[in-house]
């Protein structure tokens, strides 16, 4: 996992309000590491609110509200695209941090007062590049992926597409690197508002019609 990788969920998280927390400042060796090694990321969410229903099993921004406490795994193999389920099959690297070792160490990292020994009630999420679009792939990578215990998944596209949203141009992001450099980008009209290119897609649909 990369610094930006790491970065852009980071901020997506922090960005709704969210604590976060790394368990480790080291990388990982090609050894099997241990369970501390394996956890990417925590998340608590200090306004969540008791008796809330669980979240979508696909985490956009309007469904972070649901999510109290979660560990999050991060595999932003990007070169690799859509997760297949070939690709979860033969991969099962992608599955580490569902060990009980795993979510029992995880649990750790929280307040006390959300005592959990076991990680029974932590969500797991998953963020990936993205699943198949097509189907019957689709609805069988989902399935591949609740069987194996995952609780949720998010893409890198929602979360970039949120954090484009969200940056100001009139704001100096100077001590978060990945929000400065998508201000830079949108400043110079490298990046567009997500509403924007909604916008020019419907113009040109219409223009189509035409």
């Amino acid at each position: 996992m990369s610094a930006i990788d790491e970065g852009i969920v980071r901020e997506y998280f922090e960005q709704a309000g969210f604590f976060v927390r790394q368990a480790r400042k080291y990388a990982l060796t090609a050894r099997k590491g241990a369970a501390d090694e394996v956890i990417d990321l925590v998340v608590f969410n200090p306004t969540w609110q008791r008796g809330s229903r669980k979240p979508d099993f696909f985490l956009f921004a309007n469904e972070l509200p649901f999510v109290h406490r979660a560990v999050i795994s991060i595999k932003g193999w990007h070169a690799a695209g859509r997760f297949t389920p070939s690709t979860l099959r033969n991969q099962p690297e992608i599955f580490r941090f569902l060990e009980q070792s795993v979510l029992k160490e995880a649990s750790r990292l929280f307040p006390s007062e959300t005592e959990d020994p076991d990680g029974a009630g932590l969500l797991k999420i998953l963020v990936l590049p993205g699943l198949p679009t097509a189907e019957p792939f689709r609805s069988q990578a989902v399935a591949m992926l609740k069987e194996k215990g995952v609780d949720a998944v998010i893409s890198f596209r929602a979360m970039l597409l949120d954090l484009i949203d969200k940056v100001e141009l009139n704001r100096n992001y100077g001590k978060s690197d990945t929000l400065q450099l998508i201000r830079v980008l949108k400043n110079y009209d490298l990046l567009q508002d997500p509403q924007l290119d909604l916008l020019s897609e419907r113009v040109a649909s219409r223009r189509g019609k035409e």
